[in-house]
């Protein structure tokens, strides 16, 4: 959320960068990439600032060094691409940050997969060229695979969830699909089911829900797993 917030300041308060350098930035960002599938240390080499910061998707935060050590090629089996989207960039002095969506594309022994990142590059020249010299990538929730999970009830889940005074939820089931509102009156979002008493929720964050029963196999406790946490609500009817 900071690093989309901070993007959206850069687009509300600063003039976008000429075409010219944006496009730029861009070549060589899609240059790096390009290198990772086949383990090319020269790009990373040549275009990355030797104090560069590199934080990937899971936080992991990288050097300029260990990055390079990071790469061979990928092992057969494994292919992979990268497609810039929606670039743009600021100019601020010596410095350049390119916000920039980085489609990908895999194919894992034989099975597809699509991801989608939003990239926060930081560019600075020197020796009259543009270095990377820091980069942030965050993941873009996207719809998963539909999963066909025999032997729900719905109706079992339906009910208020309750987690704190004057706050609840409504979990409801319209034409057999489950939905939540997380206010009175509120939207409802559907719930994609993964398994057995877990849901994923199909808005923009798509967090899971997990339904707990007691004893006697009645739902008792709804769970929802946010960013490695767990709001716990329980239920009243």
């Amino acid at each position: 959320m900071l690093v989309l917030g901070l993007c959206g300041a850069l687009a509300a308060h600063a003039g976008e960068a000429p075409t010219a350098l944006r496009d730029e930035l861009v070549k060589t960002t899609q240059r790096l990439m390009d290198a990772l599938p086949v383990g090319d240390k020269t790009p990373w080499e040549q275009s990355v600032t030797d104090d560069a910061v590199i934080i990937d998707e899971f936080g992991r935060v990288a050097s300029k060094a260990e990055t390079i050590a990071s790469l061979h090629r990928f092992p057969t089996g494994v292919t992979g691409s990268m497609e810039m989207r929606d670039p743009h960039a600021w100019l601020h002095g010596d410095s350049a940050l390119l916000s920039v969506e980085q489609y990908e594309r895999e194919s894992y022994f034989g099975q597809s997969f699509v991801v989608r990142y939003r990239s926060l590059l930081t560019f600075v020249r020197q020796g009259g060229q543009w270095k990377l010299a820091g980069a942030q990538d965050v993941t873009i929730p996207t719809a998963p695979p539909t999963l066909d999970v025999p032997g729900l009830m719905p109706g079992d889940y339906a009910g208020t969830y309750r987690f704190a005074p004057g706050r609840a939820w409504t979990v409801s089931v319209d034409h057999g699909a489950l939905g939540v509102a997380t206010r009175q009156g509120g939207p409802v979002t559907t719930l994609q089911p993964v398994a057995k008493d877990v849901f994923m929720g199909a808005d923009d964050e798509r967090n899971l829900l997990i339904f707990q029963r007691d004893e006697r196999g009645r739902v008792t406790t709804l769970i929802e797993r946010r960013k490695f946490n767990d709001l716990k609500l329980s239920k009243e009817n």
